[in-house]
């Protein structure tokens, strides 16, 4: 009796350790994630003020989040080794691995724009402030914030609006590459600046995709299905198959 008593009693321990290193790696991430929010609004910033401190700050920051990156995949590889876990328990983990790398990615985005708005910072800033690359900008940021939100709470529904807002993101970039093609035509000596705005919009458009990823990592933890590359008529059609006809 008192075996069996202390038995339960470490199982229980171990239980709750387990779920503390869950929740501290989950924790991690969404840290992180913040990190990396702060990191591409302030590149933005720096483009649409040809503010080169701000952009000089941003690129110097890159460090902390690969920093992030490393120690919370370290953390992540000593659960599995340690803990053997399992079902939604791996799948949780399996995603956090993966949302690092997206986070990560677009961590070397807002970077990139930075160094962009460095070298937009010596030419004269135009009157509108690179409108159109702070319009595309807004929505991304916006996509980013979502799928952070939805992967807090396990909130398929609003995961699932993230790739919605993608493809107004593709259509605002593909805007932005028509313009930008039309100023060079029509005047050469804009080629060096139009060239660096579709760089610009083209790192937004790969934040936007990586945005998405971490959206459908969310779809993985609660249902176990892996949704990449699949249409999202037919994702939820799937979904709503899984949860009786109701959307989830």
């Amino acid at each position: 009796m008192i075996e069996t008593m202390e038995s339960s009693a470490r199982s229980q321990h171990i239980s709750s350790r387990f779920d503390e290193d869950l929740e501290s790696v989950r924790a991690r991430l969404l840290r992180m994630g913040g990190l990396v929010e702060e990191q591409l609004r302030r590149s933005l910033a720096a483009l649409a003020d040809a503010d080169r401190a701000l952009a000089g700050d941003v690129v110097r920051h890159d460090g902390e989040v690969n920093r992030m990156e490393v120690e919370i995949d370290g953390e992540c590889l000593r659960i599995l080794a340690t803990r053997a876990p399992a079902a939604v328990d791996l799948r949780l983990i399996v995603a956090i691995i993966k949302a690092i790398t997206d986070l990560e990615r677009i961590g070397d985005e807002a970077r990139k724009i930075a160094h962009i708005a460095l070298r937009l910072a010596a030419l004269e800033h135009p009157v509108d402030r690179y409108r159109e690359l702070r319009h595309l900008g807004r929505l991304v940021e916006r996509m980013v914030h979502e799928a952070l939100d939805a992967f807090a709470r396990l909130d398929v529904e609003a995961a699932l609006q993230v790739p919605q807002d993608d493809l107004q993101v593709d259509e605002e970039y593909e805007s932005i590459q028509r313009q930008c093609m039309t100023f060079m035509m029509e005047d050469p000596r804009q080629v060096r600046r139009m060239l660096d705005v579709t760089w610009a919009a083209r790192a937004l458009e790969r934040v936007g995709d990586h945005a998405k990823n971490i959206a459908e990592y969310v779809v993985y933890m609660v249902h176990g299905q892996d949704i990449r590359h699949t249409r999202l008529e037919e994702i939820e059609a799937r979904l709503r198959s899984r949860s009786g006809g109701e959307r989830p």
